[in-house]
């Protein structure tokens, strides 16, 4: 830290991350991409909770810019009148994680919340680099809008998927879709493509997401930093919809997180900032290796609930 002063780390978090850094093999960022999925979809296995009991789980395909977009819909209540629908857009730097490494945190939002999530499979580079991904969740949220009975949309997505969930916000804020986005929920964001921060310099190396590893999703994804859907924090956040973005005290991206909710807050939006204190990046996929992590998820949760229910009063 810049004042010599070592960051706070939970007990849970450091064992995690003990456990993690002593692993031999090679670094995810030294993997083709096929082989990395498939390290993010174990660790998934190893270090999250199971999925648990849920009404309903369903996968289906919908229609799609470049072909058809998996998605997954899960509801605890098997029949529900329409009300509000979240629309979760999986982390991973744009090139790993699928359906299934989020499974478990999507299912957990649906018994929270008490409303239907829908995750999206997005195209993931380098097979499908910028702005494959941004285009199929934009087309993948309007469908959900105007095929799935509900009265609001509640956008949300981790790390990669939080960069996704503000730039399909700020798309249909400037090109609605059928039903209103009635809040927003990106957790531990990438909001630009520079990483000239302390956090990135303090915690680029040890703390599950890495320096060398950001470079590698960036490399693939091949963002266009002139993009607002590359980098929102340089594009007008006015108008977006009541906020609650999180993030990690041991993350490299907290503080763009904490200066897109400055951003957000400078711009009136109704915006909830909400930082986890001693424990990194990637945390909502992790609640078995790190069992704090599902106190932060209720604690989110909670939040999200009030600000939802604020925004259908």
């Amino acid at each position: 830290m810049t004042d010599g002063t070592p960051p706070f780390v939970r007990p849970d978090v450091a064992g995690f991350l003990a456990f993690l850094n002593a692993q031999e093999g090679p670094k995810m960022e030294e993997l083709p991409p096929a082989a990395a999925r498939e390290m993010m979809r174990a660790m998934g296995q190893l270090a999250d909770v199971p999925r648990g009991d849920i009404a309903h789980v369903e996968d289906r395909r919908i229609p799609g810019p470049a072909g058809d977009i998996p998605i997954r819909i899960y509801d605890n209540r098997p029949d529900r009148a329409a009300g509000p629908v979240m629309v979760f857009y999986h982390g991973g730097g744009w090139v790993i994680g699928d359906l299934e490494t989020h499974d478990p945190y999507c299912a957990e939002a649906a018994r929270q919340l008490d409303m239907p999530v829908i995750a999206v499979d997005y195209r993931l580079a380098p097979e499908h680099p910028f702005p494959a991904a941004p285009e199929d969740c934009e087309a993948a949220t309007r469908w959900v809008a105007d095929n799935v009975p509900c009265t609001g949309l509640v956008l949300s997505g981790d790390s990669a998927g939080g960069n996704l969930t503000i730039a399909t916000a700020l798309t249909l804020r400037d090109k609605p879709a059928s039903k209103p986005v009635i809040a927003i929920h990106p957790i531990y964001p990438a909001v630009t493509t520079h990483y000239d921060w302390q956090s990135y310099r303090d915690f680029g190396e040890g703390h599950l997401l890495t320096a060398s590893g950001m470079n590698w999703f960036s490399d693939h994804y091949a963002a266009d930093p002139a993009d607002y859907r590359a980098s929102p924090i340089d594009f007008p956040a006015e108008g977006l919809p009541p906020t609650l973005l999180v993030t990690a005290s041991l993350d490299p991206l907290r503080d763009q997180g904490r200066a897109y909710a400055a951003k957000l807050i400078e711009a009136g939006v109704p915006t909830t900032y909400r930082e986890a204190k001693g424990t990194i990046h990637g945390y909502i996929c992790l609640a078995q290796g790190i069992p704090s992590a599902g106190q932060d998820i209720r604690g989110n949760l909670t939040l999200l609930k009030a600000i939802i229910s604020e925004a259908t009063a």
